[in-house]
């Protein structure tokens, strides 16, 4: 997949933040809620990640041992048209780059989180020119490290996630709701309204209702 750029070699593409890209593999609404209205609105999941990232995300780099450990790394890939800042990013003596995202909930093989660790193995691929085959999720409730292959397919996806994140950008239309097991865990479940709003038997009845096909027919004579 290719992306046009400028003479200077810069993608002449909508910047998508790393986490826009997570947001969208969880929820296509979710995503275009807090892209286009600046809606987000927090529960105790949120809070609790919230904190989690206030003790990890504070910049600076420390060594142990073979290790060196970057803290609130901003990263990019001007080509993708990607940004954002990672977590952490070890790098080991042997030449070795390593992101580890930090999670406060369970990690779920397949899930969002494996999209925006990819993301960000891309965008340091770019920036230190070296491969970076594999990232790590931290999850503080499984309280380890669950190591992830970036495979083909992966990065795959986060390129077809990011085109489907600027489409958002230009189109200005939210995706429909999802009205799924997603919604229990969502914090913007309130506002989303997805049961309400997710094409039900209720609701098509409702849209039925309010616009009779005899009352346009009147109104158009």
């Amino acid at each position: 997949m290719t992306h046009p750029t400028t003479q200077s070699g810069e993608s002449d593409l909508i910047q998508v933040p790393l986490s826009a890209l997570e947001h969208y593999a969880y929820c296509p609404r979710q995503c275009g809620l807090i892209l286009l209205e600046d809606a987000f609105t927090d529960d105790a999941a949120t809070v609790r990640g919230t904190l989690l990232h206030q003790r990890v995300d504070t910049p600076g780099n420390r060594g142990r041992g073979n290790v060196r450990t970057l803290h609130a790394l901003p990263v990019w890939h001007d080509g993708y048209g990607l940004t954002g800042i990672c977590d952490t990013v070890e790098l080991h003596s042997d030449g070795r780059i390593l992101p580890v995202e930090h999670k406060s909930g369970r990690y779920h093989p397949g899930g969002p989180a494996d999209v925006q660790a990819a993301a960000q193995a891309i965008c340091l691929e770019e920036m230190f020119h070296r491969p970076v085959p594999e990232a790590a999720i931290y999850s503080a409730a499984d309280r380890r490290r669950h190591p992830l292959a970036i495979t083909d397919t992966l990065r795959t996806q986060v390129l077809e996630l990011a085109d489907a994140v600027r489409n958002l950008h230009t189109t200005h239309q939210l995706p429909p709701p999802a009205a799924d097991s997603r919604c229990r865990r969502c914090s913007m479940a309130t506002g989303c309204m997805p049961r309400l709003l997710a094409g039900t038997r209720r609701y098509r009845q409702a849209l039925t209702d309010l616009y009779h096909l005899d009352d346009l027919q009147d109104t158009d004579a």
